[in-house]
């Protein structure tokens, strides 16, 4: 390796690095995802990348009514459907991409002496006080009800399916009692009475002033939105807050007369981010390892959570940290996230509506997911998900920039120098300033991933393949290897060093993808060279020189064409929603097969009364001509004159056109290049092999060439119809 720049040998800083943990109970959306899980893996992969010490907690939220009410659904206790759950998700999240040091679980031993011990530290600080308070009690059921064991209409907003402890639909904190309407969330029961019983609350009061100070200081730091909940939360003024509730499930309150009790969710949850990294240090047989994150104040704690959480990781847990004072780090920056909805409405399980985790894998590669949320990333404003912005992100993107760029250069190095990637000779103008271009991109993508601005760092990177493309555009290597051959090779090798970069920086955004980039360009034994660290993309000399590519390479995305996109919409859209589409559909279909018998008679006698050698405007019609780009090519075996030639139309995989234009054209003459094909002609047999439409050349009646391909321009995008 050569010389690097000193912009990333700087010192190595500490970075604790979670995300909101999940309720155990159910498999989560798209939206829930974005807002936390993702930004979160790709923030420490960024760190990581940077060669900092950083480490990914996250854990199953297992206590609290949820967990209760999903059991009692399920007919089985508490404690299997927590351990059902967390090893869904944990393999959901494997499947994902996702990276975490460990993904722990909150009714782990650990979490539940890491509670008491803060709890007794609170206890002893005097911030800890009884109070008596009324609670709504079944009397059908013999219970004390929790929070969300009722539901009820919001006194705010009007939502009629309130939680006891939130409202979903306006995101105001509730009491139970100021339901309209209350029933039990378990049985539908409305014989519900106020009793009273005893509780015990932390004084948050006491420490608002701490709280204040603290949260001013991040003014600068934090983004608006997490800002601005907190400020709303401490200018409203801080009541006393319950910790305890009536449960079985749960940890244990260490205190004689509540035996009986469990600490509130919303105190032991946060807690759950010491006891997950606890656990962590436990399985790697270092048991104090925790302490040198959560006990050194040089340690950058990043949290990553949707909106409605933000007033607990700003407000309420750092109050008990705050009060029980044992030396544990609070918060550099909380990360806020907007709401992600679902084509323009919101996600919805019992309106089938919206796609979830587990459905997203079985749809479509993770990569695809993870590189179009980030890209519509709520970061500053709710955002819509749609499947025309997934099609268009996944063809425009990953496909046409990323995937083609890296096809083409390893294909032409396989075609021209045997899979081996030459030797870097002298440098041209165009090749120094794409190499600049590197450390441009990259200065770019540490500023935003510095500021947690995912979308921008992936619109630079979105830039920066563009920029890789239309470099070899300009220096049309296939051209070029024919003219001067070593400035050819020093073409397609500044190219393979270009894909070997993108695969390093793409690692956090989309890192299976970046995984296939290391191994198509025979890397995947070379540490060095796939360890991810952005420092090696500076090398100024030719790591990858003589490395030998795997054979064969295939494209790395699948488009999605627009039928895919319909039957998803239905899919996916939500019962109303399916239900509408199908029967536009069917209206459609009947629509043009009514006029289709109508207009039959007249348009065959139309088509009899034409001279010779015209056809009817209708025949003209059927014929679908579409815009596409040759991505291989080569001569059918025992024949002269064919050509089997793969050509993308923007659909999900490749059309095999066979051609009778080996006489005329080189293979490399015909690689990248946009055609016109003739898309719904029907499929032919020729030579034992399919060909699934025509290209379409000019017959010039020359002698030489007398057939000549219609070449279109690249700046037309696959798949495009010509009328």
């Amino acid at each position: 390796m050569t010389k690097r720049s000193k912009k990333f040998s700087k010192q190595k800083e500490k970075y604790i690095v979670t995300s909101a943990l999940p309720y155990v109970n159910g498999i989560k959306h798209l939206g829930n995802f974005i807002g936390s899980l993702l930004p979160a893996d790709v923030y420490t992969r960024f760190l990581k990348a940077q060669g900092h010490d950083a480490i990914y907690i996250c854990a199953t939220d297992d206590h609290g009514t949820p967990a209760e009410l999903g059991a009692i659904d399920e007919g089985m206790s508490v404690k299997e459907y927590v351990k059902k759950y967390h090893n869904v998700q944990i393999k959901i999240y494997k499947d994902f991409g996702l990276e975490f040091e460990i993904f722990g679980n909150t009714s782990d031993q650990t979490n539940h002496e890491i509670t008491r011990y803060l709890f007794k530290k609170l206890y002893n600080n005097d911030l800890i006080e009884e109070k008596e308070i009324i609670q709504l009690y079944s009397v059908d059921e013999d219970r004390f009800l929790p929070d969300r064991f009722i539901r009820g209409t919001c006194p705010h907003c009007g939502y009629e399916n309130a939680r006891g402890d939130q409202c979903e639909n306006c995101t105001k904190v509730l009491d139970p009692k100021e339901l309209i309407n209350p029933k039990s969330a378990i049985t539908g029961s409305l014989n519900i009475e106020p009793r009273p019983t005893k509780h015990l609350f932390i004084n948050l009061p006491r420490v608002q002033n701490l709280i204040s100070a603290w949260v001013e200081s991040k003014k600068e730091k934090w983004p608006r939105t997490s800002y601005s909940i907190a400020k709303k939360w401490l200018n409203e003024g801080l009541r006393s807050r319950s910790i305890t509730r009536d449960l079985k499930w749960g940890i244990k309150v260490p205190l004689k007369g509540y035996e009986n009790k469990v600490f509130y969710v919303w105190f032991d949850a946060p807690i759950g981010y010491i006891g997950a990294t606890i656990q962590w240090s436990n399985k790697i047989g270092k048991p104090n390892q925790w302490k040198n994150y959560w006990k050194d104040s040089n340690t950058k704690l990043v949290q990553f959570m949707g909106k409605d959480n933000v007033p607990f990781h700003t407000v309420t847990w750092p109050a008990t940290m705050m009060g029980a004072d044992d030396g544990f780090v609070l918060a550099d920056v909380v990360k806020g996230f907007e709401w992600l909805n679902y084509e323009g409405g919101k996600f919805s399980t019992s309106q089938n509506r919206g796609v979830f985790l587990d459905q997203a894998l079985a749809t479509y590669p993770a990569d695809y997911w993870r590189y179009y949320l980030l890209l519509i990333a709520p970061e500053r404003h709710d955002t819509d998900f749609t499947w025309s912005g997934f099609q268009n992100a996944v063809n425009n993107d990953l496909a046409n920039l990323l995937g083609n760029f890296v096809h083409r250069t390893l294909t032409f190095i396989h075609r021209e120098f045997e899979g081996k990637i030459p030797p870097i000779e002298v440098l041209d103008e165009l090749d120094k300033k794409i190499l600049v271009k590197v450390t441009t991109t990259l200065n770019e993508l540490v500023k935003h991933f510095k500021e947690l601005e995912f979308q921008k760092a992936l619109i630079a990177l979105r830039q920066f393949w563009s920029d890789c493309n239309a470099y070899f555009q300009e220096k049309q290597p296939w051209k070029l290897v024919k003219e001067d051959r070593i400035k050819g090779a020093t073409t397609l090798s500044v190219c393979a060093k270009l894909s070997w970069i993108n695969a390093v920086l793409c690692r956090p955004f989309i890192p299976e993808t970046s995984q296939k980039i290391f191994t198509l360009l025979g890397l995947q034994e070379n540490k060095d060279l796939t360890s991810g660290q952005w420092s090696t993309v500076l090398d100024t000399g030719n790591p990858l020189q003589a490395a030998t590519l795997s054979p064969n390479p295939k494209p790395l995305f699948s488009k999605i064409d627009d039928k895919q996109v319909t039957k998803l919409q239905i899919k996916f859209g939500g019962d109303t929603f399916a239900a509408q589409k199908l029967t536009d559909v069917k209206g459609r279909q009947k629509k043009k097969k009514s006029k289709s018998s109508a207009d039959l008679s007249s348009v065959n006698s139309s088509k009899k009364s034409l001279p010779e050698g015209i056809i009817a405007f209708e025949d003209f019609l059927k014929v679908e001509l579409r815009v596409g780009r040759i991505l291989e090519c080569e001569l059918v075996k025992k024949s002269t004159k064919l050509l089997k030639i793969s050509v993308d139309l923007g659909e999900a995989d490749p059309r095999q056109i066979l051609a009778g234009l080996a006489e005329y054209y080189q293979s490399s003459d015909l690689i990248n290049k946009n055609v016109l094909v003739v898309a719904n002609l029907e499929v032919k047999n020729l030579k034992g092999l399919e060909s699934q439409g025509m290209i379409l050349a000019a017959n010039t009646n020359d002698k030489k060439s007398p057939f000549r391909v219609v070449f279109v321009e690249d700046s037309l995008p696959l798949g495009a119809k010509l009328s």
